[in-house]
């Protein structure tokens, strides 16, 4: 086998750890807004806000983490401001003659507006950041312990997917949730209050979305400021759909739209730079080609919640 052959098999094999490791990494934060929208649709509501609450918590986390000297309390910082802003947009939907979508704007607008205004003492200042896991300690590579140096809240973000899709399918509270987001009448008929049932389930919503934002500001890219999100809110409403609103698949729809957003990184860390933005906008040309899918006449929506737009 001649050198240049094994050259070339050495450096597709980083790439390739570079995307893994990416995947974990750019898409913690897609894992938890995901999961926060999934549970705020299985309800029969649409949070086009997210984008707003995870600037705003991505800002508040942050500036808790600098307050106090720990990351971690930066997170319940970052999750509760989430879930207040995720509130409101509950508490308004809740009105007569309100429609989700304005709604969600407006709360997406809001929540950006005051992050940025709130926010500019904060972006020369440095935090504490959130731990990584060494699980790649035990290899000599460089490659795979950069790969395998994984974001502490992933795990956590895991066992939400898992705890979702099972309390989803097999609880109480779950089947209240379904069938608020099924058929409202049933759920009245039951005595349960559609109206509060989703404005619980956005709050919850906004909370996991506001870890999500910890996660941008204090682990990757592990700093405030205005441009952090990039879209990823927004992104985020796409991938519940391409998910068919099943918490485990959105786990794994993160993790491909966090390989997707790696692969300029990865393909630059081994000196191809060529295209590197065409690269950097796949996450993007990923969520319009999954819309323009999931959107096709021959293509039901199979698992959209009944009570959801998409679904009539």
């Amino acid at each position: 086998m001649s050198a240049e052959v094994v050259t070339l098999g050495s450096m597709w094999g980083d790439v390739a750890l570079a995307v893994m490791g990416g995947a974990i990494r750019v898409g913690t934060p897609f894992l938890f807004v995901s999961l926060g929208e999934c549970l705020t649709e299985k309800s029969g509501r649409i949070n086009l806000g997210l984008e707003g609450v995870l600037v705003l918590s991505a800002m508040t986390g942050f500036a808790g983490s600098y307050l106090t000297g720990s990351a971690w309390l930066g997170v319940l910082v970052a999750a509760f401001a989430g879930a207040l802003l995720a509130m409101l947009h509950g508490l308004l939907c809740s009105l007569p003659r309100v429609n989700d979508i304005a709604t969600g704007i407006a709360l997406m607008l809001l929540g950006a507006g005051l992050a940025f205004y709130l926010g500019k003492p904060l972006i020369q200042p440095q935090a504490a950041q959130l731990p990584a896991l060494e699980w790649g300690a035990w290899s000599d590579s460089p490659q795979v312990q950069a790969a395998l140096r994984i974001n502490a809240l992933f795990p956590i973000g895991v066992l939400l997917a898992v705890f979702l899709a099972w309390a989803l399918a097999n609880t109480r509270w779950g089947l209240i949730v379904r069938m608020a987001g099924d058929s409202s009448d049933a759920a009245r008929a039951l005595g349960y209050s559609v109206n509060g049932v989703r404005i619980w389930a956005t709050t919850a919503g906004g909370f996991l979305a506001g870890i999500g934002g910890a996660s941008l500001s204090l682990y990757y890219p592990g700093s405030w400021n205005e441009g952090l999100s990039s879209g990823q809110g927004l992104i985020a409403v796409a991938l519940v759909i391409f998910a068919r609103w099943r918490p485990l698949a959105c786990l794994g729809a993160a993790l491909l739209f966090g390989g997707a957003g790696a692969l300029g990184p990865a393909l630059q860390s081994v000196g191809i730079g060529w295209g590197y933005h065409l690269f950097n906008a796949m996450p993007y040309a990923l969520t319009l080609l999954i819309l323009v899918w999931t959107c096709s006449p021959k293509r039901s929506l199979q698992g959209a919640p009944m009570e959801l737009g998409v679904s009539r």
